[in-house]
């Protein structure tokens, strides 16, 4: 299929071309007075005579740019808002508005008010939208609404006998249910009305320079209900032809162009370059803080997300582990070395025995690895043999098949009972419980050389287990296949995750499936 057929109804012939241009041309010069903006005519030359040249601006269609607008005196207190900042106040103040008029069904209008909150956020109801309406929202909200007020209604009803208190508490829930949309009417009201006169917006970058961004930027510039400011568009190269859009630089330039214009949102719309490349740039640490929308390639098939115009766009997870998740992870990471460190010690102590009495003094192993960032640390094992010298235990791929390895540590190393003592490091900070395997440096930078996306695996510490490990990654294994199972887990992580890594690693060890 080809470009034009994969985004739509959107410059497939000259004549469709030359009406989207001229409503584009009417939409900016209608709105530049009272957005604060302004409209400009590019530079044109005049064709040869005999005909119009090839890659000459056409009446009508390359002469309107529809150009930035300077951001509003208030947008620029306003632009650590979010979407949820006003919903979840609204929305816990409604389910506890029966508490004001009765404290007889407290614990019930608490668990109500936790479990519905909880709910919303499981299914997306907090998260930032383009197109406000209170009508999307209305049939999502009922079902989880209704859902929550069964849930706590039955528990109600199972442990008290009276129908009086059971019924007059499923009251209270049906009014605070009522509330709960009400509160929704209103918050989304005075979320559009904020936008429309610019109290809040975000300033916005688009990716790409084509007829997608010529109409997004116009969608932009038009309606602010949609919250954001359109501050120009970046793509892989300049265009060799004059463009409705004002290019404030290349993709490789993003990450300053980010800092410089205080970009809030990237929006990609088909920019001309291959997705690998694209995804290094946002992959950077100012572009990925921003929040990332992408125009769906398949126009036709039907989409889930949000929409600008009739433009469908859907929200890009976040392609980095940072903020209040990481914050979680490790937390989480604590929580488990040390009660792993405290149930596991005295498994500890017969593998310190073992290692001492199959070789000796020096029954722990450091070697250096590379961890978060880049940053190198010295993982801590049980020592199952002895290297020649420091080189080979750098560059010494594997020893698996090493006949100097002892049957002691042979049973470690296949149950992975050396690797233990990383929970002393998981607790340092150097590591995490699960995460892309730790390597040596050298590897890293060989493997870093040969294969593009093995370098994105550090944005994140690296782990005692891992998807990649569990998935039978282990050894001998392709590199590409292990990269591409980290970055998966790094972007699609969640604490259910990493609990389903860890039965998986358990079961492993069970097993004998170690090294």
């Amino acid at each position: 299929m080809s470009r034009q057929q994969a985004m739509g109804h959107h410059a497939t012939t000259p004549q469709r071309d030359e009406v989207a241009a001229r409503d584009m041309a009417v939409g900016v010069s209608d709105e530049a007075d009272a957005a604060g903006g302004a409209t400009g005519s590019l530079p044109t030359s005049t064709p040869p005579a005999g005909g119009q040249a090839s890659g000459a601006p056409r009446p009508g269609l390359d002469v309107t740019a529809v150009l930035p607008y300077a951001s509003s005196r208030a947008s620029t207190r306003t632009r650590g808002l979010r979407a949820w900042m006003m919903t979840a106040p609204v929305d816990v103040a409604a389910l506890l508005a029966p508490l004001l008029f009765s404290h007889q069904y407290w614990r019930g209008t608490l668990g109500m008010a936790g479990l519905t909150v909880a709910i919303f956020a499981a299914g997306g109801l907090y998260r930032a939208r383009r197109h406000v309406s209170i009508l999307d929202e209305l049939p999502s909200l009922c079902g989880r609404l209704l859902a929550s007020a069964a849930v706590v209604t039955i528990i109600a009803a199972l442990r008290h006998d009276s129908a009086d208190y059971v019924g007059g508490f499923a009251r209270g829930v049906i009014i605070a249910a009522g509330l709960v949309l009400v509160g929704r009417a209103f918050s989304r009201e005075f979320a559009t009305i904020a936008r429309k006169r610019r109290w809040v917006e975000h300033n916005a970058i688009i990716i790409g320079s084509g007829p997608i961004a010529v109409e997004l930027a116009r969608l932009l510039r038009r309606y602010p209900q949609y919250g954001l400011r359109f501050v120009g568009c970046v793509d892989s190269t300049p265009p060799q032809t004059p463009t409705a859009l004002p290019l404030i630089g290349t993709l490789d330039q993003l990450e300053p162009l980010v800092r410089m214009v205080e970009c809030d949102v990237l929006i990609i719309a088909d920019p001309i370059c291959p997705e690998l490349t694209l995804m290094e740039v946002l992959r950077q640490p100012r572009s990925a803080s921003c929040d990332l929308w992408a125009v769906p390639r398949l126009w036709g098939s039907r989409s889930h997300g949000d929409h600008i115009g009739a433009i469908p766009i859907v929200k890009v997870g976040d392609i980095t582990l940072s903020g209040p998740r990481w914050a979680l992870k490790r937390a989480s990471d604590i929580a488990f070395a040390a009660t792993a460190l405290l149930l596991l010690s005295p498994v500890l102590l017969l593998c310190a025995i073992a290692t001492l009495l199959d070789g000796g003094p020096g029954i722990f192993f450091y070697q250096e690895r590379i961890g978060r960032h880049g940053k190198p640390f010295h993982i801590i094992k049980f020592r199952s043999m002895r290297p020649v010298d420091e080189h080979e235990s750098q560059t010494n791929w594997s020893i698996a098949h090493d006949q100097r390895v002892g049957p002691i540590g042979r049973f470690m190393r296949r149950t992975s009972l050396d690797e233990l003592p990383q929970l002393w490091n998981i607790l340092r900070g150097d590591m995490s419980v699960v995460g892309p395997r730790p390597e040596r440096p050298f590897f890293v930078e060989k493997f870093s050389a040969e294969y593009p996306n093995y370098a994105m695996r550090h944005r994140v510490a690296v782990g005692l287990t891992g998807l990649a490990q569990v998935s039978g990654l282990r050894g001998d294994t392709p590199i590409s296949d292990r990269a591409r199972f980290d970055n998966y887990y790094i972007e699609n992580w969640s604490l259910w995750l990493d609990a389903k890594v860890l039965i998986r690693t358990v079961s492993e060890v069970f097993r004998g499936g170690g090294r």
